[in-house]
């Protein structure tokens, strides 16, 4: 019982809203208590006649504390022979009691507990607006940027003109600089400085310069309105593209493409893996054949009445494995085309343009170049390593009919005469050589002379 009462006794001490009656007294009430003990002693001394014993019931306001009302009583008061003193360890030890510390000596009013949730429309007019935390970045510093340059390169006649890119960086570690007509490429890792190429003409000059991905291919724009290509690891010059009608002043790869721009306001697209190195039109017109270094063989269709060009191929060809240089369409029968490859392939294969399919084809060595001879209905192929020979072969069935040596090197290219009745063959052992394989017969000549002149009256009337 002693217990639940203690714990009571807590409880309402510890409700700020009711009076506390069992708590120490206020400093005002223990001055007022021991001036008031000071007053009693003295009037015990002077009135003897009156017993000290008696109870005093006396209500007393003191000065510091006006408005404040308090009643004391002796009988609350602790007998001891020094009031003040018990009244203080009293005190003391109610404090220590109730609230674990000294309250004289408590600062700040600790309330425990978790703060209630404020109402939905309540608005906290003194809510942060701003605040500044520091970040770990500005905090702690540890990133050194230099002021001073690493090492300065000299460039003269560098050209002061916003519009051109006189700058790029390899993948291969090499720095590529234009000054005036000029490529210099700098090694960072050696620190060697290489001269690449230099314009003929004093008064042109480079106007930008870029790297491949892969860093073995510089592309150079030039003001003559051309692109040029470069091995830098051979120091050669692969090729010129010459499709612009003012300076290339900006270059940019996206893998093999190459986009170059120009003052003219044109943008043009290079597949710098592609050569196109064959081309032939059909006999009627309609379809245009081309072969290239990607090994593939496209048919486009041709201008029709000058409206515009198709934008999209026929048909795309991807049987070669090699590059096709060699290609040829068949007089009499215009939806045949012939195509042959190089020495990684060498074959040769006969297309039909209407079907889209491969009808035939022929293994042979590297095929240079092909002509259909109309007089004789044959194909006719030129060659290069080891034969170096030129074959004429039957068709459709490409029987071989006979073969042409005496060339010393690989045959380039084989054109025809006018009357179809002679070749002439070029090689690179310098010697053009003219071969009569396909005259014909008196007697077929003046019956093709007959026929031809029939028609030209046909045609007349």
């Amino acid at each position: 019982m002693a217990q639940y009462g203690f714990e009571k006794d807590i409880h309402s001490i510890l409700k700020l809203d009711m009076p506390i009656t069992n708590a120490p007294m206020a400093r005002w009430q223990r001055k007022a208590s021991s001036s008031m003990s000071t007053s009693s002693a003295n009037t015990s001394a002077l009135s003897p006649g009156k017993s000290a014993n008696r109870s005093l019931s006396m209500s007393n306001t003191p000065s510091k504390t006006p408005g404040k009302k308090c009643t004391l009583s002796k009988e609350n008061e602790p007998m001891d022979t020094n009031p003040s003193a018990a009244t203080s360890e009293n005190q003391k030890a109610w404090s220590f009691t109730l609230n674990g510390y000294d309250i004289d000596e408590a600062k700040i009013l600790h309330l425990g507990g978790k703060p209630l949730n404020a109402p939905e429309s309540y608005q906290n007019n003194l809510k942060v607006l701003y605040s500044q935390v520091p970040t770990p970045v500005s905090t702690k510093k540890t990133r050194y940027i230099s002021s001073v340059p690493d090492r300065i390169l000299d460039a003269p006649e560098l050209r002061n003109d916003f519009y051109l890119n006189l700058l790029d960086w390899s993948s291969r570690n090499l720095l590529a600089v234009a000054l005036h007509n000029s490529v210099y490429l700098w090694d960072a890792a050696q620190g060697d400085i290489v001269l690449l190429m230099k314009m003929e003409r004093e008064e042109d000059y480079i106007c930008s310069v870029s790297w491949i991905k892969e860093g073995n291919l510089l592309a150079i724009g030039t003001s003559d309105c051309k692109v040029q290509l470069w091995d830098v690891e051979n120091q050669k010059h692969l090729r010129s593209m010459a499709s612009h009608t003012a300076r290339v002043a900006s270059l940019s790869w996206n893998n093999h493409v190459l986009s170059s721009g120009s003052r003219s306001g044109h943008i043009h697209h290079h597949d710098v893996r592609v050569e196109v190195c064959g081309l032939k039109w059909s006999p009627d017109g309609r379809y245009l054949a081309s072969g290239g270094n990607d090994n593939l063989v496209y048919v486009w269709p041709g201008v029709q009445d000058g409206s515009g060009q198709g934008s999209s191929s026929v048909h795309c060809f991807s049987e070669h494995q090699g590059a096709v240089k060699a290609l040829a369409w068949c007089p009499w029968q215009p939806n045949i085309l012939a195509s042959g490859s190089g020495t990684s392939d060498r074959h040769i294969c006969i297309w039909n343009i209407n079907s889209g399919s491969c009808i035939s084809g022929l293994d042979t060595v590297s095929v240079s170049s092909l002509m259909f001879a109309p007089n004789y209905k044959e194909l006719v192929s030129s060659h290069g390593y080891a034969h170096d020979n030129v074959v004429i072969w039957k068709y459709p069935s490409l029987t071989k009919v006979a073969e042409l040596n005496g060339h010393e090197g690989r045959v380039l290219n084989i054109t025809m005469s006018p009357d179809c009745s002679i070749i002439a063959t070029v090689a690179c052992d310098e010697t053009v050589r003219l071969w009569k394989s396909f005259e014909l017969d008196p007697v077929k000549k003046k019956a093709n002379e007959m026929k031809s002149t029939s028609s030209i009256i046909h045609k007349a009337i």
